[in-house]
């Protein structure tokens, strides 16, 4: 179990993207042009709220306050919110808009990344809510604007 809990936490991030990236890619070129409008607003969003509640939050990760070993390196900065999280959950929500099962799927894994980032205590399970509430928040506020601008065909 320990093999497959390091493995989430620091290496299932890249399977996350590169299935987001594939998905983009084989997308019809509409599609595309949409995701690119969807990404370029929604990551810079997602960072900068992420940034702006990390100053308001403060949570030492557990390793640090519980004085023990991760199972996985971390920094010991702010563990508010987890940025693994943030970025594979903002893919998911991305792709959610024109590939519904794919998105799930990309969830479920964004989950899986922040319930390892957890148990390999390096985050808490706020770090990782907060991400995907991030994330997700900031999708769908770029999704709106796109669509009330009909800037999304």
């Amino acid at each position: 179990m320990i093999p497959l809990i390091i493995f989430s936490a620091q290496y299932l991030y890249l399977v996350v993207i590169t299935l987001g990236t594939i998905t983009v890619f084989t997308s019809t070129k509409r599609i595309q042009r949409n995701y690119v409008k969807l990404i370029l607003g929604t990551f810079p969003l997602a960072y900068l709220i992420s940034k702006i509640l990390a100053v308001m939050i403060i949570d030492p990760r557990p390793y640090i306050v519980q004085h023990i070993q991760p199972l996985i390196h971390a920094s010991t900065d702010n563990g508010f919110p987890s940025d693994h999280t943030l970025l594979t959950m903002a893919i998911a929500s991305v792709i959610f808009i024109y590939h519904k099962k794919i998105g799930i799927l990309l969830g479920v894994l964004s989950v899986c990344i922040g319930i390892a980032r957890v148990l390999s205590n390096v985050h808490h399970p706020i770090d990782i809510i907060g991400s995907i509430v991030i994330s997700i928040t900031s999708t769908f506020i770029i999704w709106y604007f796109l669509n009330k601008f009909k800037l999304l065909k």
